[in-house]
């Protein structure tokens, strides 16, 4: 018995049920899924960080053809990239288990929206589980692979971030022997979706779900009653189940942990056996509108909210609404109530900070990305103008060119993300005769996420070395002539290029090179100091946002906080007065 959060037993899950291939795209809160896998698991199960999450699918859908074992992990708005395979995987089926995790993030604790991937689950036409435990995301991750292989489908398994972030005791079993030889069958008929061959694919698919449709209303493992009091019988899933179980703790519940296809018998008796159903679940009222089309009467949205996370004090707060009470909420922590507030900034010395200390002043819109460089929208850099999506930041700028906007459009987004979905968008304005000025805030690491691998960092999830891809190279084969390298800690340089490439009328990609303080380990450079004496309490050196620089409220003057200043000297090239120098430290 070991302590796990769910990330971790998923990865024991996937050992355990004799997986030998996992692909994924870092994001949060599905990320140490992958990481797990590699640390504990490598000898046994080849892992990658593929460069987005639709090549993870379809690196999975190969391995699963071939019958081989595979999971496939990635956040819920990855699933949006992943969706144009899983659509047609589901015609196609696989021959080997194919387990897909998406982890959703109620309450967008570190997303762009809030997303139910269960309308997948029902749009694909394909299975989903749901575990409420880190016992059953292990667990789960087994019966997925049956499942998957009974059925020839992929296997959609829906975690939420406090499934995949909490821990629970979970039982350690012996690894399932993999098949130890893999080979693809050829036939066409059955993988090749041509529209002859696709028709009756589709036929096929709803005969399936028919039958998956009576496997999971005849599956106690994965769907159950657990009688109590009649008088009100709760319908629900996921972690919302731990939940149920501490609020209401004598009310009859109906656990769904098999929740596409919906188990219309098993939902009927539990209806027949109490006075009044109560629907729970985490963002959209799936299960109640569906549960209201059998023609069962059930109560759910009018008290339970389908925004934001379903905590145990909203659940509290749902059951006094239900009763007809007040509900208090609970006093925050003394220890707690009087810590200073902790804006979300760039770490100190991150190499992005220049950038946008540029941008910043020049009066441009810079359409932006997914990535740390997301807190150069905050102030005092204020200098990011959109974020919609993982790519958005090349393409939105070709449209506010295209449309002839009256105003300087800058478009910006990391190396990961560059590699992820930016190539096609820089290709568009290369072949479409766009004009637009393109940053890539190149650090050569997923720094969001934790710092993971990606083709420009020269390393494999597998510790293994590895190519190197250059941005530069890609974008002059996209078409871009005006390709240029800056160091953004040098501010004059980096002011002149961003200045003239945006004055030009032709498209530019400008790749500002610098490591990510934190995944090095190491500061910049030497550490700075604020000299009293020659300081004007301008607050210039303030404007740059940098944790490190701190004071400079009601005249004071500002002073260099020694154990965060990374040596990065963006202060000391801002101070018009010569107050701040160099130190000896680093």
């Amino acid at each position: 018995m070991e302590l796990l959060s769910g990330n971790e037993a998923f990865a024991r899950g996937a050992y355990e049920a004799g997986v030998t291939v996992a692909a994924a795209y870092p994001g949060t809160p599905s990320t140490e899924i992958l990481e797990n896998i590699a640390a504990r698991y490598k000898k046994d199960i080849y892992c990658e960080w593929s460069p987005n999450e639709k090549v993870a699918l379809e690196v999975g859908a190969g391995a699963a053809q071939t019958g081989a074992r595979v999971l496939v992990t990635m956040k819920h708005v990855g699933l949006n990239v992943a969706a144009d395979p899983l659509m047609t995987l589901a015609y196609t089926g696989v021959a080997g288990g194919l387990v897909i995790i998406v982890a959703d993030d109620p309450g967008m604790h570190s997303s762009q929206n809030e997303q139910d991937s269960r309308n997948y689950a029902i749009f694909a036409k394909v299975p989903m589980l749901e575990p409420s435990s880190s016992a059953e995301a292990k667990e789960f991750i087994k019966i997925g692979m049956d499942i998957s292989e009974k059925y020839h489908t992929p296997v959609i398994v829906r975690s939420v971030t406090r499934i995949s972030h909490s821990k629970g005791p979970v039982e350690l079993c012996q690894r399932i022997q993999p098949r130890t030889e893999f080979g693809f069958v050829k036939n066409p008929q059955q993988y090749v979706t041509i529209p002859v061959w696709a028709r009756k694919m589709r036929v096929q698919l709803e005969e399936k779900l028919g039958q998956m449709l009576q496997a999971s209303n005849e599956s106690p493992e994965l769907n159950r009653i657990e009688w109590a009091d009649e008088e009100l019988g709760i319908i629900t899933s996921g972690i919302c189940y731990e939940y149920v179980k501490d609020i209401w703790p004598t009310a009859s519940v109906l656990k769904l942990g098999w929740s596409n296809p919906l188990p219309d018998t098993l939902i009927k008796d539990f209806a027949a056996g109490v006075d009044k159903i109560l629907v729970i679940e985490e963002l959209d009222d799936i299960l109640e509108l569906r549960i209201k089309a059998m023609g069962i009467d059930c109560i759910g949205r009018e008290f339970i909210p389908g925004i934001g996370e379903l905590t145990p004090s909203v659940l509290r707060q749902c059951k006094a609404k239900m009763q007809g009470e007040e509900y208090i909420v609970p006093a925050p922590v003394e220890e707690s109530k009087d810590l200073p507030a902790r804006p979300p900034v760039l770490c100190p010395g991150c190499p992005h900070r220049g950038v946008f200390t540029v941008l910043a002043k020049n009066k441009v819109v810079v359409t932006g990305d997914i990535g740390c460089y997301s807190l150069g929208s905050l102030p005092p850099l204020s200098s990011l103008d959109t974020i919609l999506c993982m790519g958005a930041g090349i393409s939105m700028a070709h449209g506010m060119d295209k449309a002839k906007a009256n105003h300087k459009v800058v478009g910006i987004m990391g190396d990961s993300t560059f590699f992820h979905s930016g190539i096609t968008g820089l290709l568009d304005i290369a072949y479409n005769k766009g004009a637009s000025t393109i940053i890539v805030v190149d650090n050569r690491i997923t720094a969001m996420t934790g710092h993971q691998e990606n083709p420009g960092s020269g390393k494999t999830l597998m510790g293994e070395d590895t190519i190197e891809a250059s941005i530069e190279a890609i974008g002059r084969a996209c078409g871009v002539k005006r390709v240029f390298s800056i160091n953004p800690y040098d501010l004059a340089e980096t002011s002149k290029v961003i200045e003239t490439e945006i004055n030009t009328n032709e498209p530019s990609l400008i790749v500002s090179k610098a490591p990510c303080p934190l995944a090095v380990g190491k500061p910049v450079g030497h550490k700075r100091n604020v000299d009293a004496e020659k300081c004007k309490v301008c607050g210039m050196c303030l404007k740059i946002g940098c944790p490190g620089m701190e004071g400079g409220e009601k005249g004071q003057v500002p002073k260099v906080n020694k154990l965060l200043c990374a040596g990065c000297g963006l202060c000391e090239q801002v101070c018009k007065f010569g107050a701040i120098t160099m130190d000896k430290e680093i």
